[in-house]
């Protein structure tokens, strides 16, 4: 009996001349490397339809192609390899591909006093696309931090005032009275409402660029808003957190002003949209703050 030939349906014409912006496969699951660390990842792989007669594309070839990224670092480079393969097997079919890489960066981050320190997943997506020779890269990633609200904190400081008043009122103050009325729950009757919040960054590389700054642009972020929250701590470390918020109360327009000048001065950036999220503890809302750098809105 002759070998028969298997079909490929995809290969067929289309039943209507129609071209697709884009064809191909989310929530791909496969490990990836990062500075030598392997993490677990799920990508979305695409090419453009722009033979309107095809029926389809060969996703198979943009899986196969995927396995590049599995025993090389991620960088640029590495990326604009695997969308010119995803080109290269839809020679005739597709001008343009896509690839977006999603996963958790995970990071060993020090207490703030003592030695000990610990594990933070910062979730990052890579987005990639490749048409006509450009090369265009974005990241995404999400950074959690905490915020003091500074209106809550004037409110505060007033009641505990009030409370001085009442309780000292036409007395001869001693030090070590107020020392001890300070350090009691008598004293301090109020105290100012924190969130932990989350600045949502997206950032627009350079074509020059041959590595991708995430561990860099993650610690500007926190340097700027300076309150990340912590993994492992003692009590000397929740004690420095707790000074930390004191003395750095920021609304979300605070936060997102903070990112924009510290982004700014990020090498390798040359466009960015951020957005800080303030989940309130106070309303069962939250405080949404945005803000761009030359970043084209679609």
């Amino acid at each position: 009996m002759n070998a028969l030939t298997l079909p490929d349906i995809a290969a067929q014409a289309s039943r209507q001349t129609l071209p697709l912006e884009w064809v191909g496969m989310c929530g791909i699951a496969l490990p990836v490397l990062f500075d030598d660390q392997r993490l677990s990842a799920k990508a979305d792989a695409g090419v453009s339809l722009d033979e309107g007669e095809a029926r389809g594309i060969h996703m198979s070839r943009l899986y196969l192609a995927l396995e590049m990224l599995e025993r090389e670092n991620l960088t640029p480079a590495l990326m604009r390899r695997v969308l010119q393969r995803f080109l290269d097997t839809h020679a005739g079919l597709s001008n343009c591909a896509y690839l977006t890489i999603h996963t958790g960066l995970l990071l060993n981050r020090p207490a703030l006093v003592s030695s000990l320190s610990g594990w933070k997943t910062y979730p990052v997506s890579i987005e990639t696309r490749l048409k006509n020779a450009m090369f265009h890269v974005e990241l995404k990633i999400d950074v959690p931090y905490s915020s003091t609200c500074p209106c809550s904190a004037a409110l505060a400081r007033q009641l505990i005032q009030q409370q001085f008043v009442d309780d000292f009122a036409n007395q001869s103050l001693q030090h070590a009275d107020v020392l001890t009325w300070l350090g009691s729950t008598r004293g301090i009757v109020a105290t100012p409402h924190s969130q932990r919040s989350t600045a949502q960054l997206k950032l627009r590389l350079d074509d020059y660029l041959d590595h991708l700054p995430l561990i860099a642009l993650i610690n500007d972020a926190e340097a700027a808003l300076g309150t990340a929250v912590q993994t492992a701590v003692k009590r000397a470390d929740e004690q420095a957190f707790a000074l930390a918020n004191g003395q750095n109360l920021m609304f979300c327009e605070d936060a997102a002003r903070r990112l924009n000048q510290a982004l700014r001065r990020s090498p390798g950036i040359n466009a960015f949209h951020l957005k800080v999220v303030h989940a309130e503890s106070l309303h069962a809302h939250d405080a949404v703050a945005e803000s761009r750098w030359n970043w084209q809105v679609s």
